[in-house]
């Protein structure tokens, strides 16, 4: 089992290489990631979310107009927006550019498994992945969590939340002592996915996953047979998040939360 230190370690991947469909014609000219939310780009707050969280390596992935998001971060870097911040150096992400390798988004398992050298390049290493078109300005990225995780020896931590509208069926249910249900726990609900998670390294490896680590091969491949296959083995664990939670998948979720009125 890793030691402690490498709960000072955890790096993070943001997800931002979708082509964001139903965003058109909001991104036929600019990624999701990159459309404000309350001021600052959806990416940003989870920048600033993981920087005050400790997590100084962050991981972007791209296809789409991914050049735009590097630039971004190019001019952030210029400016050292992190390094106002508590107590944070700045340290400007590393991409993993699916676009530009591959001419198209890898899916989120094909897109992890690319990032995995930079995102955990030792054996028992755990990460942090979160969406870039997601808004959850109040989540906290914590140490503790990541401990927590490290010390239960499992493969991934889930944060779900309540069904939206949208999605009324959910994805996954809790069980006792907190461990992810494929299904409904007897009684209660199934609750959907955030995007939010902690994933340990050997998730992405034999006997888990069968693309190689950096997934030379530019294998697309989707996560949520991934994780299905590991809760089956009782390797999952999950908590529900109550906080504000958004998945921006539409103009008009986008025009809610940009409204004078919104409270998130």
């Amino acid at each position: 089992m890793p030691t402690a230190p490498v709960a000072l370690d955890a790096r993070a991947l943001i997800l931002a290489a979708g082509r964001g469909e139903r965003m058109r014609p909001l991104t036929d000219t600019c990624p999701k990631p990159l459309l404000p939310v309350r001021g600052q780009p959806l990416l940003q707050w989870w920048v600033d979310a993981l920087a005050r969280g400790g997590v100084r390596d962050i991981v972007v992935n791209t296809a789409w107009l991914g050049e735009q998001i590097e630039g971004h971060f190019a001019v952030q870097s210029a400016s050292d927006k992190r390094g106002q911040l508590p107590n944070q150096e700045y340290h400007a992400p590393k991409f993993s550019p699916e676009g530009r390798d591959f001419g198209y988004a890898l899916e989120t398992a094909g897109g992890i498994a690319r990032a995995l050298p930079l995102l955990a390049p030792q054996p028992g290493d755990v990460f942090w992945v979160v969406a870039g078109d997601v808004f959850a300005p109040d989540f906290t990225c914590a140490p503790d969590a990541v401990q927590r995780f490290i010390d239960s020896g499992r493969l991934a931590h889930l944060w779900l939340v309540p069904n939206p509208a949208h999605k009324p069926d959910g994805d996954f249910g809790i069980g006792p002592h907190g461990m992810a249900l494929n299904g409904a726990p007897p009684g209660g609900p199934r609750h959907t996915f955030s995007t939010i998670a902690l994933y340990r390294r050997a998730l992405f490896e034999p006997p888990w996953c069968d693309i190689l680590p950096g997934n030379p091969q530019g294998t697309a491949a989707p996560l949520a047979p991934l994780l299905r296959k590991a809760i089956d083995a009782g390797q999952v664990s999950a908590e529900l998040y109550t906080g504000a939670w958004t998945d921006v998948g539409t103009p008009q979720r986008l025009a809610a939360l940009n409204a004078p009125s919104s409270d998130g």
